[in-house]
């Protein structure tokens, strides 16, 4: 759910904007927000969680302060809606927004447009007709992308806007050339929350949201030495050089990758598209969350796909290959434009990943296993989690305040050409900083095989338990595999990790009773 408050207006580009300012967006310049007290909007700037300490710096809301920048290609917004904070610089204005919903005007947007998602494609139709309001409301865009997902499942032509689709598929003889689908602007409406879903999609990445890079980066280092410093102690690293010699990096280009698969669908999320319905969609999508094309089995569906990459040499043990092709889902290509990515989220079955960029970049943040990143609400089971609407949403709201957390993500941008090294229990959200195109793949090492078992026979795994149709066996098919392909080894690693507890405990003690300051022991009774 979206949350605003008084601090921190940030001006947003004037909805009424003159022609000359429409034609000045076809340029390459970006349009910078400055401050000012009209057309603003307040942003929530998260305050630190409890038990974290605020370190005292000064430069933590210098970021906020110098204002946004809008994409170059961003429209106005389709109907009109301003932020509600220009309402308060505009009081001989009335909000439009309350006078047409009548008795509805006391819910929440957020309320409203759940209402009108239970309602049919006819039924929004013929509300929009009822006042302004209504209007601005039933047009709202991600209605109409629930509707086409949900109807259009055999893959669908985009044709720039949601509801043109929609029309567009269900109506054919409809000449939607002609009409304003949505298209007419609505005075003195103001709305927080429909206006800044157009503002997540129409934003420019910060620069301060790129520039700190922390990560370890290595070239050209062993596998001996990469289980020992990133995988043994369970930390990320950026690893560069390693899948130079891919064929997928010389060709997987737009115009190959449609030749090869022609019309093979791809998983897109709830639908199947052909590469070049996807593509035909990327190009012409301005929405907070683009569609991402996330396919498990895109190898199976073209073969070629799986000789033209080879997994790297540090992670080729992966023990889930013992379950054969009772093995969860493990592999996908990933592909998206600008904006589109992964809000944060734990990788399945308490695998670690690795992930190859082939094409394009990708921002990663990630936080250790212990650290909840701000803004995220796993329940306590761990079976769901709760976060902002969009990837850009947390960056508006929420990144300014791990600058002052002690412990601080791990940030880069990933190249073509890179791969990062993923621990598992690692939070990490990932954006495409441009259209991108990556190779993903979890895993399970003997470094990692006991935290994978403890997390298959969880009393809750049946409901944390990802990509396989059998959720309840996995652990007993998994366990019963390993013991059958590696006698003994499960004993021997529990063994080594029981050694190893005692020896931490040691050291704890034996810090327990020396003063570090005097060198000398220190002893209690």
């Amino acid at each position: 759910m979206r949350s605003f408050r008084m601090r921190n207006l940030l001006s947003i580009v004037n909805n009424t904007r003159t022609k000359k300012n429409i034609r000045n967006n076809n340029n390459n310049k970006k349009k910078k927000v400055p401050i000012t007290s009209k057309h603003c909007i307040p942003i929530t700037k998260q305050l630190p969680r409890l038990g974290e300490e605020e370190e005292e710096d000064g430069d933590d809301d210098d970021a906020e302060e110098e204002g946004f920048s809008i994409k170059s290609s961003a429209p106005s917004h389709t109907h009109g809606v301003q932020p509600l904070g220009n309402l308060y610089f505009n009081p001989g204005s009335t909000n439009s927004r309350n006078t047409g919903l009548g008795n509805l005007r006391t819910l929440t947007d957020e309320l409203v447009l759940e209402i009108l998602g239970f309602l049919d494609a006819t039924s929004l139709g013929v509300l929009a007709s009822v006042s302004k309001s209504f209007y601005v409301f039933t047009n709202h865009e991600p209605l109409w992308r629930n509707l086409v997902l949900e109807n259009l499942l055999g893959g669908f032509q985009f044709n720039g806007s949601w509801k043109s689709t929609y029309v567009a598929a269900c109506y054919p003889s409809f000449d939607i050339s002609v009409s304003a689908l949505g298209g007419f602007k609505v005075r003195d409406f103001y709305s927080d929350y429909l206006f800044q879903s157009w503002l997540c999609a129409n934003l420019e990445m910060k620069p301060e949201w790129l520039e700190r890079d922390n990560i370890v980066r290595k070239r050209g280092i062993s596998v001996e030495e990469f289980v020992l410093k990133f995988e043994e102690p369970n930390k990320p690293v950026l690893l560069e050089g390693c899948i130079d010699n891919w064929d997928a990096l010389k060709n997987w280009d737009r115009d190959y990758l449609v030749d090869l698969c022609g019309d093979v669908k791809f998983s897109v999320g709830p639908v199947e598209m052909k590469l070049v319905e996807y593509f035909g969609y990327s190009d012409q999508v301005r929405e907070e969350r683009p569609l991402y094309l996330f396919d498990p089995k895109f190898a199976e569906k073209v073969p070629k796909f799986g000789s033209e990459y080879e997994v790297p040499v540090y992670f080729q043990e992966d023990l889930f290959g013992v379950l054969g092709n009772d093995r969860p889902d493990y592999r996908w290509i990933i592909m998206g434009p600008a904006g589109s990515g992964s809000s944060f989220h734990v990788d399945p079955n308490s695998t670690s990943a690795w992930n190859a960029v082939i094409k394009g970049s990708k921002k990663w943040i990630l936080f250790p296993p212990d650290v909840i990143p701000p803004g995220v609400h796993p329940s306590p089971d761990g079976a769901e989690v709760a976060s902002p609407v969009s990837i850009m949403e947390w960056f508006m709201n929420f990144y300014g305040a791990t600058k002052s957390w002690k412990k601080r993500p791990i940030e880069c941008i990933c190249k073509a050409g890179e791969v990062i090294f993923v621990p598992n229990g690692w939070w990490h959200l990932v954006i495409n900083l441009e259209e991108s195109i990556a190779i993903t793949q979890n895993y399970v090492s003997r470094r990692n095989l006991l935290n994978v078992l403890d997390f298959l026979k969880r009393p809750n795994a049946c409901t944390l338990v990802s990509g396989t149709r059998d959720r309840v066996n996995l652990y007993d098919k998994f366990k019963n595999a390993i013991e059958a392909s590696f006698p003994g080894e499960i004993d021997e690693l529990t063994q080594k990790e029981h050694e190893k507890k005692i020896q931490q405990k040691k050291l704890s003690y034996w810090d327990s009773v020396t003063d570090p300051s005097m060198g000398a022991f220190k002893f209690s009774f």
